[in-house]
């Protein structure tokens, strides 16, 4: 198994020059005015041999990533300097020192942290979201410098001096319509916790006729997913011609962005013709200090975001907007993140919600979480032998090609931030999933550089949020409540083998009795990352099409109580 040196680095003091024994090869200063006397952040220094975009731009865990280094920086102050040593990890190289003679095109970016004084008495600094979704190169008020071309000598270290002078602008927020509506409210729930004013947001979508028709209440179809900038699949023109064509090496398909937008004009045609169902249909908002979204539950380190969006959002746009009101009237759908949120929120709140669409959901059985059963394997990066030891894979495409690793996608996330900081896949389950360290920070399932396991975390995962455990623990509560409301789609050949996990869950819903979950588990031949249920259509259109698939679905078979109002929304 192959060990990695990792020499920390030390501050004289909070905001001090950086100390090490090795010689710099960069050194960053800042031009820009700080809000205050001094700035915290993650700077992340990226090389790159390709000069058609920014280095910014070519950072992920794939075979075609260029190089990143990343480091702290607190209390930091412009006349100091931040230096950047073989002692620095980075990804996909470790170190500086391994790295290829030859010319590369450097950036250097500062992810800026705030300081959070948190409800349950830990101060923490975390990177808040400010519209853009958590992504750390397109940020508004992060610093970063313009591409410079070096020469570059692994063996002859130069102190390559760097200056962050450019800061990414404002994003404009999006713009009411007749039929799209954008909401934000504050929690009081959250910000208690948070220690500071939070806010969850909402994309509304008013059905054809709401104004013509004051009498009518309607039901509510919850979409989760990623941050929506805007409503997805919504589009009032047709395609625009004049763009060029974008080629999509993941469908293999030519022209992708204008069978996106003839997709997304057919939808706004279908709800607006007669014969749709009359709902409201919503995108919820929830981007936070560690992701883009919260995952729509309670949790120790984000707070509780599944009270505060049942409890508080959704009921204020039902008022807002003439909804029903009530659990039989919800229903919730999504794939991938939105997929788990979608059960999840089903599962821990059955009678808020009157059934569940989650296509390929993020692991909802730790025995396969990926290819990890975090209960009985050691270690997360590797499969153990005697003498030898095989790599995990984490994503591979539907001829089963693998791309990226487990190790790769969670070392380049402890390049961008640690302590769970760098807003993608793996530090967000562990800060939904995980108890609080000592620190105020997730407490790590497993150790970031070797991948080995912490069993008693692990424990504490299983009791709290492994939805198909949970299920088993409680079916005899939560059975009755659940009938008939559980529908998970997975294609079998996943991008990140979430089919593992649906297989086991399907095999304890087959199996329950008293009742009989009476729901649906079905899956997509040779389907990759995000199949949702349609035989009919290739994934790279069926993913298109989740509010005019299910919509109907669940219109269709609506179960209501006695005396519900199932008329005033049927025009």
């Amino acid at each position: 198994m192959t060990r990695f040196l990792f020499i920390p680095l030390f501050f004289l003091s909070a905001g001090s020059l950086f100390l090490s024994a090795q010689k710099p090869y960069f050194s960053v200063t800042y031009t820009n005015d700080a809000a205050g006397a001094t700035v915290d952040g993650r700077l992340l220094l990226m090389l790159s041999t390709d000069a058609n975009v920014e280095p910014r731009f070519q950072i992920g865990d794939g075979p075609n990533t260029q190089q990143i280094f990343g480091l702290d920086v607190e209390a930091w102050k412009k006349e100091q300097s931040a230096t950047f040593d073989g002692a620095v990890f980075g990804f996909p190289v470790e170190s500086f020192s391994l790295l290829p003679k030859g010319e590369y095109y450097v950036q250097v970016l500062l992810h800026q942290y705030e300081t959070f004084q948190r409800a349950d008495g830990h101060v923490v600094k975390l990177p808040m979201d400010r519209g853009e979704g958590q992504q750390w190169n397109k940020a508004p008020g992060n610093w970063y410098s313009m591409p410079k071309k070096i020469s570059f000598d692994p063996a002859k270290p130069e102190n390559i001096r760097l200056q962050l002078s450019e800061t990414i602008p404002p994003i404009a927020p999006p713009e009411d319509s007749k039929y799209v509506k954008h909401i934000r409210i504050k929690s009081q729930l959250l910000s208690d916790f948070w220690g500071r004013d939070m806010y969850l947001g909402a994309h509304v979508l008013l059905p054809e006729g709401f104004d013509e028709h004051p009498e009518a209440h309607f039901p509510l179809a919850i979409y989760h997913g990623h941050f929506p900038y805007d409503l997805g699949g919504w589009r009032t023109t047709p395609p625009d011609t004049t763009e060029p064509c974008v080629y999509s090496s993941r469908f293999k398909l030519d022209c992708y962005n204008r069978i996106v937008q003839q997709e997304a004009y057919d939808f706004y045609k279908i709800w607006t013709g007669p014969d749709f169902p009359r709902v409201i249909a919503i995108e919820i908002q929830h981007a936070n200090p560690y992701y883009d979204d919260s995952y729509a539950v309670n949790s120790a380190n984000l707070g509780p975001y599944g009270d505060a969006i049942t409890y508080e959002l959704i009921p204020h746009i039902e008022k807002q907007f003439r909804g029903i009101g009530e659990g039989w009237a919800r229903f919730l759908y999504g794939g991938s993140t939105g997929g788990w949120e979608a059960l999840a929120a089903q599962v821990f709140y059955p009678d808020e919600y009157n059934g569940c669409y989650a296509a390929c959901p993020d692991p909802i059985d730790f025995r396969a979480y990926c290819l990890v059963n975090i209960y009985q394997d050691k270690n997360a990066y590797y499969i153990d032998g005697n003498l030898k030891k095989v790599l995990r894979p984490g994503q591979r495409d539907y001829l089963g090609q693998v791309t990226s690793t487990i190790q790769d996608m969670n070392h380049l996330e402890l390049v961008l931030g640690d302590k769970g900081r760098s807003g993608q896949q793996f530090d967000i389950w562990e800060a939904v999933y995980s108890p609080v360290d000592k620190m105020g920070y997730p407490l790590r399932l497993w150790d970031k550089k070797t991948g080995y396991i912490d069993h008693e975390v692990a424990k504490y995962w299983k009791e709290n949020y492994d939805l198909a455990y949970i299920l088993q623990r409680d079916w005899a509560a939560l059975g009755p409540k659940l009938q008939g409301k559980i529908h998970i789609y997975c294609g079998d050949m996943d991008n990140y083998y979430l089919n593992n996990a649906v297989y086991l869950m399907e095999e304890f819903l087959e199996s329950t009795e008293a009742p009989y979950y009476n729901g649906e588990v079905d899956y997509g031949d040779r389907a990759e990352h995000c199949w949702n249920g349609d035989h009919t259509l290739p994934n790279a259109i069926s993913r298109l099409r989740y509010h005019r698939m299910f919509i109907p679905k669940w219109t269709q078979a609506l179960r209501a109580p006695e005396n519900a109002d199932i008329y005033s929304w049927r025009y």
